[in-house]
């Protein structure tokens, strides 16, 4: 049974319904506003889709009723404008609104020109003058103290360095401080000076594991740190057979230690152990072997050290002042045969004066003291910039500003310690 219709009609609800609705008795003709927004009376807004007739497509060549649509638009397709809107002759945009171009849509837009925008009230801006770029400093990688640098606020200004490339205040500063670390223990207490030996030799040997590491080598720390700190306590207390025992030692318990992550590159990485124990605990003990001499260590080693500071603080002069002829271009090209010169002299010199002074040695064979800690400290230097430049770094480290790394000032002191020692033990015959 179907019931009748909620809406008014008495028409059973069913497949035998009519496909148009009858329509509703709401909202009635006369009460419905009517005008160009509600063009549709109440009857047609409930009316089926067959109840609004489509207009017909007119042609290109007629007239157009739309006043903006120009005649023979190829684009306007069944009546229906580009807003969406039937052309039955009502313009939908609204009173005041500007006629709309589809090939120019700013073309209602008056035009902007130059004279309308005053720009004498804006400061002239000045270009700055490109800074030098640091050949040091990799590409794309900004200056410092460049980023914000403007006309009323200029870049920041970086300390210039010397001529052989040092910040002179700050390794004058720096030296100085390491200057009193050596000596005040030296001469005040010498177990505190072997304190400062060692750690200096740990740090060294820590430096120089970080900079092989770059060729791929990767040799233990921890043996090599501790192998190091033995062989300076027993070249202290035991001298220096005990010195070699103790770098046989390093050597063997750093490749017991490597054997424990395999075998892969471990003729790399013992090499470069290897290397390292000889280079920076071996050559730093006989530091410790100069100062355990009796009753005049201390003397000994501030002989080593004024005739070291002497050949490099002679070396700098001459080679800034007087540097023409570059010694090894290949290795270090700021050093020059001046230089070179400006170095044994002024170690020969100094040296010559102060053996006599402590140790009541001949001028000549304190002169020769001399020349021979200069050569040996030039070519500890020249090792060591062999060394970095074959590792492809400028220094060991940075902990020192103006110096570079620690083993950037134990290079030359390593391979002079050695030379002072056996020329003393001619020279100053050990007592006791």
């Amino acid at each position: 049974m179907s019931h009748p219709d909620p809406y008014g009609g008495t028409e059973p609800r069913g497949w035998d319904r009519p496909e148009r609705p009858p329509a509703l008795p709401w909202p009635e003709r006369d009460v419905e506003p009517t005008g160009p927004w509600n063009r549709q009376s109440g009857a047609d807004l409930y009316a089926g889709p067959q109840a609004r007739p489509r207009p017909t497509a007119r042609r290109y060549d007629e007239p157009a009723l739309d006043p903006y649509d120009g005649p023979g638009d190829p684009y306007d397709r069944h009546d229906v404008d580009r807003y969406g809107a039937y052309d039955d002759g009502y313009d939908r945009r609204g009173p005041g609104r500007p006629p709309y171009d589809d090939d120019m849509p700013t073309s209602s837009l008056p035009p902007v020109r130059d004279d309308d925008v005053p720009t004498s009230q804006f400061p002239p801006v000045r270009e700055a003058a490109e800074p030098e770029r640091d050949p040091q400093r990799p590409p794309g990688r900004r200056q410092p103290g460049r980023r914000r640098a403007s006309a009323d606020r200029p870049a920041t200004g970086q300390p210039t360095a010397s001529r052989a490339g040092r910040n002179l205040p700050a390794a004058i500063g720096v030296g100085l401080g390491l200057g009193a670390l050596i000596l005040i223990p030296l001469f005040f207490y010498l177990p505190a000076f072997l304190a400062v030996v060692a750690g200096a030799i740990g740090v060294g040997i820590w430096e120089m594991a970080r900079a092989v590491r770059r060729s791929g080598a990767h040799p233990p720390l921890v043996p090599l740190i501790a192998g190091g700190v033995l062989m300076i306590g027993l070249a202290w207390y035991a001298g220096p057979d005990a010195l070699s025992l103790g770098l046989l030692v390093t050597v063997l318990g750093t490749m017991i230690w490597r054997l424990g992550d395999g075998p892969g590159g471990f003729q790399r990485d013992l090499t470069a152990a290897t290397l390292i124990a000889v280079y920076v605990p071996f050559l730093g003990g006989f530091a410790a072997l100069l100062a355990a001499a009796p009753d005049d260590g201390h003397l000994r080693v501030l002989a080593t050290l004024v005739a070291v500071v002497l050949s490099d603080t002679g070396g700098y002069a001459a080679g800034v002042s007087f540097g023409k002829h570059p010694m090894a271009p290949s290795i270090s090209p700021k050093k020059s045969w001046e230089g070179f010169a400006g170095s044994v002299s002024a170690a020969a010199v100094g040296s010559a004066v102060l053996l006599w002074l402590l140790f009541d040695v001949a001028p000549w064979w304190g002169a020769l003291f001399g020349v021979a800690v200069s050569v040996a400290a030039v070519l500890g230097d020249l090792g060591e910039s062999m060394i970095k430049r074959d590792l492809g770094v400028k220094d060991m480290s940075n902990l020192l500003p103006g110096h570079g790394g620690l083993m950037d000032r134990l290079d030359s002191i390593l391979f002079a310690v050695p030379t002072a020692y056996l020329l003393l033990a001619v020279f100053v015959p050990l007592v006791g």
